[in-house]
C-alpha cells in the first residue's frame, strides 16, 4: 500500500488496484466521548459548522503530525477503508513525507502508522516520490528538477541516480496561500471570510501570473462584516487576489532559485534541457508554471495530474521494492 499523506488531503495506491482512496486530511471529533465522528469528506464539511461539543480537526500541519491521537485515528480509518475486500490483515506501507522534517517528525509518522495497522512502513521523501509518479527518469544519471507544492509544504530538488542532489523544503504552500486571502479580505473589505471559503477564492479567481482576461474574472463572497457584524457580499476582482497572495509567491520563488544556485554544472544543464516540473495542488493555480518560467528562465511543465504524482510514486516503489530500495529515506518494521 501506498501513501502521500498529506496536509490538506490523504491519497491511498494499493498494489494491483491502483488510488482506492483520496480523501481530505480531517477528523470530526466529539468532545465529550473524545471518539471520531466522521473522517474525510464527511469531516470536511463539518470544518467551522459544528456545535460547541464537535470539532473538527486536521491532525497534520505543515506536512508532518501535529496531533498524533487523531493522526492514528485518521490514518486506521483510511488503511481499513483501502483494505476492504483484502487478504491480507496488516499491510506494508510507503509513504511520501516532506524532504525537510526532522529525525523526530519522522518517527512520529512511523509509529503513528504502525499503530494504525501496517506491518512495516517505509518513509519516501515526496519530492523524489513526486518525481517517480510524474514519469521523470530519476534512475538514470541526468539531473531531474521538481516542485511540489501541497498544502503544507513546497519541496523543491533536483535529482539523479534515484537519489535527491539537493533539496529545500519550506513550510510555505496552498495553506498560507488561503491565510493571505483571509487577511486581505479582512484588512482590505472588512469582510471575515473562512478557510474553506478562501480555498474556494484561490481556485475561481486566484492566478500567480497576469492573464490577459485577468479583469474580467469577478467573484461575490460572502461573510461577516467586521463593523457592523452582519452578514455582507463583496465582489473581488484576480488582480486583487493575485497581490494578496504576492508574499507566499515569492517565498516559493527564492527557494527554488536557492536551489538552482546550489546544483552542479552539469545537472543545470540537463535541467536547461528538461525544464522544471511542478506537481502536488499548488501547480493547479492558474499562471503559477509562467510565474516560475519568467523568474528563472527555465521552462517549467505541469505534470498530467499534479495532484496524484506522490502516491503514484509510491504505488511505483512498492511494485518495484528491490530495484528501488535506495530511494527510502526511513524504515521501520512492527514488532
Amino acid at each position: 500500500m501506498g501513501m502521500d499523506l498529506g496536509t490538506a488531503n490523504t491519497l491511498v495506491y494499493v498494489t494491483g488496484k491502483g488510488i482506492v482512496l483520496a480523501e481530505p486530511s480531517v477528523v470530526a471529533m466529539d468532545q465529550k466521548t473524545k471518539r471520531p465522528l466522521a473522517v474525510g469528506a464527511e469531516a470536511k464539511k463539518m470544518l467551522g459548522r459544528t456545535p460547541g461539543d464537535v470539532i473538527a480537526l486536521r491532525p497534520l500541519r505543515d506536512g508532518v503530525i501535529a496531533d498524533f491521537d487523531t493522526a492514528e485515528v485518521m490514518l486506521k480509518h483510511f488503511i481499513q477503508r483501502a483494505n476492504e475486500g483484502s487478504k491480507v490483515i496488516r499491510p506494508r506501507l510507503v509513504i511520501g513525507i516532506p524532504s525537510g522534517v526532522t529525525e523526530v517528525e519522522r518517527r512520529a509518522v512511523m509509529e503513528a502508522a504502525l499503530q494504525a495497522g501496517a506491518s512495516e512502513v517505509f518513509l519516501i521523501d515526496e519530492p523524489i516520490a513526486a518525481a517517480i509518479g510524474a514519469g521523470l527518469p530519476v534512475s538514470e544519471p541526468t539531473g531531474t528538477m521538481i516542485i511540489d507544492i501541497g498544502g503544507g509544504t513546497t519541496e523543491v530538488a533536483v535529482m539523479s541516480l534515484q537519489g535527491s542532489v539537493i533539496s529545500e523544503s519550506v513550510r510555505i504552500a496552498g495553506d498560507e496561500l488561503s491565510d493571505s486571502i483571509v487577511n486581505y479580505m479582512k484588512k482590505v473589505h472588512n469582510l471575515v471570510i473562512g478557510e474553506r471559503t478562501a480555498e474556494e477564492i484561490k481556485i475561481k479567481v486566484g492566478s500567480a501570473y497576469p492573464g490577459p482576461d485577468d479583469h474580467e474574472i469577478t467573484m461575490e463572497v460572502r461573510g461577516l462584516h467586521l463593523l457592523s457584524g452582519l452578514p455582507r457580499t463583496v465582489t473581488i476582482k484576480g488582480p486583487e487576489i493575485r497581490e494578496s497572495m504576492s508574499e507566499p509567491l515569492s517565498t516559493i520563488i527564492e527557494a527554488v532559485k536557492r536551489t538552482l544556485e546550489r546544483t552542479p554544472p552539469e545537472l543545470a544543464s540537463d535541467i536547461i534541457d528538461r525544464g522544471i516540473m511542478l506537481a502536488g495542488g499548488g501547480a493547479l493555480l492558474r499562471g503559477i508554471d509562467t510565474l516560475i518560467s519568467h523568474e528563472t528562465g527555465i521552462v517549467t511543465h505541469i505534470a498530467n495530474d499534479p495532484l496524484t504524482c506522490v502516491v503514484l510514486g509510491t504505488g511505483k516503489v512498492i511494485e518495484n521494492l528491490k530495484q528501488m530500495d535506495r530511494v527510502f529515506s526511513g524504515r521501520s518494521r512492527s514488532l
